[in-house]
């Protein structure tokens, strides 16, 4: 396989540090170019008594944004070595933003960590990793949360 366009997904946890770097190596190896996606997770509306948004809702999208920039960035530039970079940030739910912004930005390969959780957490909320391998038009490698892997 020769993968030309990695997408990367991150957040802001370590799993996603790991992600990044494993991401960055491989683009390296292959002379792949990068997009970072940070989805940006829909907050539940405030609705005030006359039905209307609450002020906050709106601050919080664009506060949102901003930091989701920042991340993108820190990522880049932690892990980046000079990899040509596109920046991905949507508001969506995980899964369906990783899968959406890969089909549309054409990537050969999606490059995600997982938190590693089990049990009744894992049977309630699932795994966006899990989600995005099944529903993937391309490759998906996962990348461990586990402290020996670095």
């Amino acid at each position: 396989m020769n993968f030309k366009k990695i997408l990367i997904a991150v957040d802001n946890s370590t799993c996603s540090e790991k992600a990044a770097k494993a991401g960055y190596d491989m683009a390296e190896k292959f002379g792949a170019e990068v997009a970072l996606v940070n989805i940006i997770e829909p907050v539940p509306a405030n609705v005030n008594a006359d039905l209307t948004l609450a002020p906050v809702f709106l601050e919080t999208y664009d506060n949102s944004e901003e930091n989701s920039h920042i991340l993108l960035k820190e990522m880049e530039t932690k892990y980046g070595n000079g990899i040509a970079t596109t920046y991905l940030s949507v508001i969506d739910t995980a899964a369906h933003g990783i899968i959406q912004q890969s089909d549309e930005w054409g990537s050969d390969l999606i490059v995600i960590g997982t938190y590693g959780r089990t049990g009744l957490y894992h049977f309630l909320m699932g795994s966006v990793a899990e989600h995005v391998a099944r529903k993937s038009a391309c490759p998906v490698l996962i990348i461990p949360n586990k402290s020996d892997v670095d």
